[in-house]
């Protein structure tokens, strides 16, 4: 099968089969900061943006998505400047192997672009779907709350 895809801003047209999911094909393309951790959409290492939508890419085959606005945590440092929530993460510590981190970050990023204040509960909920295997989560909590505050800051939606 044959299918076109916007990754990260760019048009790509790709050969894959018909049965392949949205994750497979995003890492034999190189877009290796989508992780592949349980395959069954309960850890959150494979998330990726679909229409501005947090989405687990290893419960979606690649054909349903052709022609639609795909994002890796890698579209939201465009610039030579890394995301405020990026910077965050790395200043909190919440950055240990960073299997989980893309996940997070874009989870974080898209509780953000709804709500640039959270309190700790709302965090908490907005990252649900994402488990860290190295942390307590505090050190993750934290980066959210000061990427939250770099964000107002810089006044960055998206």
């Amino acid at each position: 099968m044959r299918g076109s895809f916007i990754v990260n801003g760019t048009l790509r047209e790709w050969v894959f089969p018909e049965d392949m999911r949205l994750l497979d094909l995003l890492r034999r393309e190189g877009y290796t900061e989508v992780k592949c951790g349980c395959r069954e959409g309960m850890c959150g290492s494979c998330c990726v943006l679909l229409e501005g939508k947090i989405v687990n890419s290893c419960q979606i085959l690649a054909a349903t998505v052709m022609h639609r606005d795909i994002r890796t945590v890698e579209a939201l440092s465009e610039s030579e400047e890394p995301h405020p929530l990026v910077t965050a993460f790395v200043e909190a510590g919440a950055v240990q192997c960073g299997f989980c981190t893309p996940g997070m970050i874009l989870a974080a990023y898209c509780l953000l672009k709804e709500n640039p204040d959270p309190s700790e509960e709302e965090i908490k909920r907005a990252l649900d779907g994402n488990y860290c295997r190295c942390t307590g989560y505090v050190k993750i909590f934290e980066a959210v709350q000061r990427g939250a505050r770099k964000m107002r800051e810089k006044e960055v939606r998206e």
